[in-house]
């Protein structure tokens, strides 16, 4: 077990939704990696991914900064500028 699995599962024994903070923050950082690369892959600035998205470079900074208040229909259409479809998974 890692330090920082230690720490989260000490943190949960004294506050039991610290761990789905955790767990949520991860998913928020996994969105933001996954439209960097996307770009990256595309070879397209963040300026030039605005443009296409009818957006600012500091929007698309903090979408791949900090995904956390993310809407479903940017993904859409982030998704559609890479001709990706978005797929959403509820799972127990």
């Amino acid at each position: 077990m890692s330090d920082l699995d230690r720490y989260i599962e000490t943190r949960t024994q004294r506050e039991p939704d610290f761990a789905g903070v955790v767990e949520q923050e991860y998913e928020n950082l996994r969105i933001g990696e996954l439209i960097r690369n996307l770009r990256e892959e595309h070879h397209l600035s963040q300026e030039q991914l605005a443009k296409r998205l009818n957006t600012t470079k500091s929007a698309i900074s903090r979408l791949e900064n900090h995904a956390d208040s993310i809407r479903l229909s940017t993904l859409e259409r982030v998704a559609k500028v890479f001709d990706r479809k978005v797929k959403i998974s509820i799972e127990s």
